[in-house]
């Protein structure tokens, strides 16, 4: 059944890097006659100091988060990390403190954007856009801690003019991992230097995804590799953004 309104919680990179892919998920979801409830007061949901293992600091962060969903409504999240971080790891963050009950209400009513989209909403897409060639990447929060790895290819697939490019080696990380990132620099650039590869050998002109920090790792070693190698430079956008250029007139 069709909720009448949602909490809708934008994340940081969202709100520090990439907004129009906020925007255009709040327009997917008011087009569906949803009402989008934004809590102006949300910050981080506690995932960098959860990874880094600074676990007082992030229930600190957390518990801020959680006082901004009082309501018995879904709680939609336009990347699959943030979702994966409330979801799945909210529960053992808060197991035994005062506050486990509210922790665990505002974990079951989180859903990842493509997985509201397809499993809740139901919606049903046409294409206006001209014809292209796409890859996609979904992040490993999404694939593994929510489980909703086939639902942005769902929506794909509803495009007509959409045509899907898989890449080798799709399952595998980007090599951003938040805070690994910075940890293991090394690694981590290895890791993306692979994922490019395999994105740019499928020829597809541009790259989608549900993860911003997926993007800004991705993208920005496509940026690099432009710049100093000379090598092509697909177009990455998060999938919010993407399906609203194509399908709003």
């Amino acid at each position: 059944m069709k909720p009448e309104s949602i909490y809708f919680f934008g994340t940081c990179l969202i709100d520090l890097i990439y907004p129009k892919a906020g925007v255009s998920a709040v327009q997917l979801l008011q087009r569906e006659g949803v009402k989008v409830i934004y809590p102006q007061a949300q910050t981080c949901c506690g995932q960098p100091a959860w990874n880094s293992g600074y676990r007082n600091e992030a229930r600190k962060v957390a518990r801020a988060q959680i006082q901004l969903f009082p309501k018995n409504i879904p709680i939609v999240i336009p990347s699959g990390s943030c979702a994966g971080m409330m979801k799945t790891h909210y529960p053992e963050l808060f197991k035994g403190e005062p506050d486990e009950a509210d922790a665990l209400k505002v974990a079951n009513r989180v859903y990842e954007l493509t997985e509201f989209l397809v499993d809740v909403l139901k919606v049903q897409l046409q294409d206006l856009g001209q014809a292209v060639e796409v890859a996609v990447h979904t992040s490993c929060s999404a694939r593994r801690e929510m489980g909703v790895a086939d639902k942005i290819e769902q929506l794909l697939g509803q495009l007509s003019n959409v045509d899907v490019k898989e890449q080798a080696y799709k399952a595998e990380c980007c090599g951003f991992g938040g805070t690994f990132a910075v940890k293991q620099p090394e690694i981590s650039a290895a890791m993306v230097t692979d994922k490019t590869q395999h994105i740019r050998a499928t020829g597809a002109a541009q790259l989608v995804s549900q993860d911003c920090g997926c993007l800004m790792n991705i993208s920005g070693a496509f940026a690099y590799q432009a710049e100093h190698e000379g090598k092509s430079a697909p177009k990455a956008q998060h999938i919010a953004e993407f399906l609203w250029e194509r399908t709003h007139g």
